[in-house]
């Protein structure tokens, strides 16, 4: 029974996230307080102003920005804040460049109590594994050079998530992250509960950055999530959850389109996430614009995935109204054609009933490692799967006829 209440609110936090809109007037921006799944997003530092001038199709509210500019790291991270992100998972990899831009936003981070994790780019610009030699080094310039420094204690150890580690073999992966995890957690990136057991010996948990999938299409996405969060909590790791708000990599070459709908992607993906009892959730993006998956404020979409982001958190007071971008004028953009600061209640209500039962499911997990207790829970997450697909069908139908009722 309590399985079917999870799908029903997921059902519900779906289907009513198109009536979230804008509060009226902007309200003092205030650090987020304290979640019961901490909350981050992944933080691109690769921009220079000539970067804004290919493959984009939207830019940021605070326009063609470099890396290297302090004003706008603060920025972003008062932002975040105000949407209750607990901090950044920052791409790096051991350069000159990305070494200076890694060291101020950690110095900027630390005098605003946020938090940073990394994760590590294991893959060159054509998507080749970077020598293993090479990884091991970096890791340990991360281990001496950044991860003693506050903003990288959220868990008990920093944080160092290493993307492509499907490109690399079980034993390149053992060498490599041996000589960091006495004091760093390193979190693979595995897609799939075969690639996760080949390396989980060597790890501390997975990272999915599933950046492109659509949960209208996708038959089996939540039941992916939740095997995927059954076998690393087997193994004693940590397992962040992915979300993202949509995604359009077509000026990149991308063939896959997740069209945001106003905000329901992000919604629908972040309920399917908590649903996983993830560890933490990781939002995608902040500032991915190449791949349209940013929820940073822009010119296309002012702060309306702040918004959502937000109130889908309870931060019902601290965010910042648009201050550009075309949702503040145009009938058919975000959050327009509904009494403005409505917040229907049942969205809060359904993100608040599946937060308390991740954590009744945390609460009971360490009494069920057994193998019996790990299919037992296999079959219950696979029932609860076939029960949220058909009423995803069923919020797919009513969405069609508030459309229909509405262009009538």
């Amino acid at each position: 029974m309590g399985r079917l209440l999870v799908a029903a609110l997921l059902l519900t936090a779906a289907s009513s996230c198109a009536f979230i809109v804008r509060p009226a007037e902007a309200t003092p921006l205030r650090a987020a307080t304290a979640h019961s799944t901490p909350v981050f997003t992944y933080y691109y530092i690769w921009f220079d102003p000539s970067s804004w001038n290919r493959a984009k199709t939207d830019l940021p509210t605070l326009g063609k920005y470099s890396s290297d500019d302090p004003s706008v790291m603060r920025q972003h991270i008062v932002w975040a804040k105000s949407a209750g992100i607990d901090g950044f998972i920052v791409s790096w990899k051991h350069t000159a460049t990305l070494d200076r831009r890694l060291a101020l936003l950690v110095d900027i981070a630390a005098s605003e109590h946020f938090s940073l994790e990394v994760i590590y780019e294991g893959l060159d610009f054509n998507k080749s594994p970077l020598p293993a030699v090479r990884v091991a080094g970096d890791f340990q310039y991360f281990a001496t050079n950044f991860a003693p420094r506050a903003p990288f204690h959220a868990f008990p150890k920093p944080l160092l998530i290493w993307s492509g580690t499907w490109m690399y073999s079980a034993t390149e992966v053992a060498q490599v992250t041996h000589l960091v995890r006495p004091g760093v957690m390193v979190l693979a990136s595995e897609k799939s509960v075969a690639g996760y057991e080949r390396i989980a010996g060597s790890v501390d948990g997975d990272a999915y950055y599933w950046s492109s999938v659509n949960p209208d299409t996708n038959s089996g996405y939540l039941e992916k999530l939740v095997d995927l969060s059954n076998a690393i909590h087997n193994h004693g790791g940590l397992w962040i959850a992915p979300a993202a708000a949509g995604f359009d990599a077509s000026q990149i070459g991308g063939k896959t389109i997740v069209d945001r709908q106003d905000g329901e992607v992000l919604q629908h993906e972040l309920a399917a996430a908590n649903a996983s009892a993830p560890d933490a959730l990781g939002v995608i993006s902040w500032n991915e614009f190449s791949e349209n998956s940013h929820i940073e404020p822009s010119k296309k979409y002012g702060t309306r995935y702040l918004q959502v982001l937000g109130y889908s958190l309870g931060h019902l007071s601290s965010l910042p109204v648009a201050t550009s971008g075309s949702d503040s004028t145009d009938s058919s953009s975000p959050g327009s054609g509904f009494p403005t600061g409505l917040i229907i209640l049942p969205v809060v209500a359904a993100f608040s009933a599946v937060t308390a039962m991740v954590v009744y499911r945390r609460a009971t997990r360490a009494g069920r490692r057994d193998a019996k207790s790990s299919r037992t829970r296999s079959k219950q997450s696979r029932t609860e799967a076939r029960e949220v697909k058909h009423l995803a069908k069923e919020r797919r139908q009513r969405r069609r006829a508030r459309r229909i009722a509405r262009d009538a």
